[in-house]
């Protein structure tokens, strides 16, 4: 999908571009404290996001990049939250600081919630920290409501909002 007021496409990963969203996520997380210890050990799939999240295999999940200009800007995926095929987890959705303000993380997060829609997912939950303020106004705009505690088996041990969707 592109937008050709604001220029940018979103697709999903492919293996070349798997630096490039590995830079953004340290960099991005590093900016709002959502890195290192206490996130978790999906903190493997970093570097190698399109291994992790299907490339072409029908594993519940995806993860899709938003470029400009031909350069990875930033990216959000969908997996299967703990291997549940009713629930789904909006993930490792970070843009670059250039890419904000332009609608790109609404049409990632929207294109992450239409594909686990067509899955069978029913809700989507995501974990994200409270500095993020941005990111969690535009999850509240899409529908998530937040919870009061994470659920159950979420790996994010650094994550202090924690929010779910109906789907």
């Amino acid at each position: 999908m592109s937008s050709a007021l604001s220029g940018y496409r979103i697709e999903p990963i492919h293996a070349d571009q798997d630096p490039a969203i590995a830079a953004i996520i340290h960099a991005v997380g590093t900016e709002f404290g959502a890195i290192g210890d206490g996130f978790g050990p999906s903190d493997a799939e970093v570097g190698a996001m399109s291994r992790y999240y299907g490339c072409g295999q029908d594993l519940g999940s995806r993860y899709l990049v938003a470029m400009i200009a031909g350069r990875v800007v930033g990216g959000g995926g969908i997996a299967p939250f703990n291997g549940s095929r009713r629930i789904c987890e909006l993930r490792k959705l970070f843009l670059s600081p250039e890419a904000r303000g332009l609608g790109i993380g609404q049409a990632l997060t929207q294109q992450c919630l239409d594909f686990a829609l067509a899955q069978g997912y029913q809700q989507c939950y995501l974990d994200t920290v409270a500095s993020m303020t941005d990111a969690i106004a535009l999850y509240h705009k899409l529908g998530f409501e937040t919870l009061t505690e994470p659920l159950a088996g979420t790996p994010h041990g650094g994550c202090d909002v924690w929010m779910l969707r109906q789907l």
